[in-house]
């Protein structure tokens, strides 16, 4: 079950929720009624599926189509279209 804790609760509740979160429970944390943050076991969080920043691959594609990959492109489609 997720319990729902206002930001300064949370704060002064702190150690609690951390034991909570080793017992497998969740908590929601508010600000002003909205929900900001979420206090999860570490199990639950390293579960998550992580993207990743396609930055590292920039530049990596250079040369792929050759010197000229306008024409390589119009041969490949050349070639789909027989």
């Amino acid at each position: 079950m997720t319990e729902t804790k206002g930001a300064e609760e949370a704060r002064n509740k702190l150690p609690q929720l951390l034991d909570a979160a080793e017992r497998g429970s969740a908590t929601l944390i508010t600000k002003r009624g909205r929900r900001v943050a979420a206090l999860v076991p570490i199990a639950e969080y390293e579960a998550i599926p992580r993207r990743h920043s396609l930055l590292s691959l920039a530049g990596t594609g250079r040369g792929l189509w050759g010197e000229d990959s306008t024409r390589m492109i119009r041969a490949l489609k050349d070639e789909w279209d027989r």
